[in-house]
């Protein structure tokens, strides 16, 4: 069974860092396509990041050249590093995964990210 835990949401300001991270079990980061998505109130749920089995990195454009996904396949540990927060970026993140030559995915509960002044 795929379980997906997210930890480090809070409240920041804008301009400020945030680094969200994502442990997986039942499945192996290094092997799969992770991915972190965000949904904010009223809006349907988007991936912001991804990273293949083989380390390439997609990024949404209203996050790209602030957002950074890594991994640690030795924790099995996928993260999302956030900078240059902005209030548009206010939303509940969370963990995707998908293994490979499969067509659906995984979804963990998320962390509520709040970029308020």
């Amino acid at each position: 069974q795929v379980q997906l835990v997210e930890s480090g949401g809070g409240l920041v300001q804008p301009g400020d860092s945030l680094r969200l991270s994502c442990a997986a079990s039942g499945i192996t980061v290094s092997i799969a396509t992770m991915g972190w998505y965000r949904q904010a109130p009223g809006k349907q749920r988007e991936l912001v990041a991804t990273m293949s089995p083989g380390g390439n990195t997609n990024y949404a454009d209203v996050v790209k050249g602030r957002f950074t996904i890594s991994r640690d396949n030795a924790k099995n540990m996928v993260y999302l590093q956030m900078n240059n927060l902005a209030p548009e970026d206010t939303a509940v993140y969370g963990c995707y995964a998908r293994r490979r030559y499969t067509t659906s995915g995984y979804w963990g509960q998320g962390t509520q990210v709040t970029v308020s002044s």
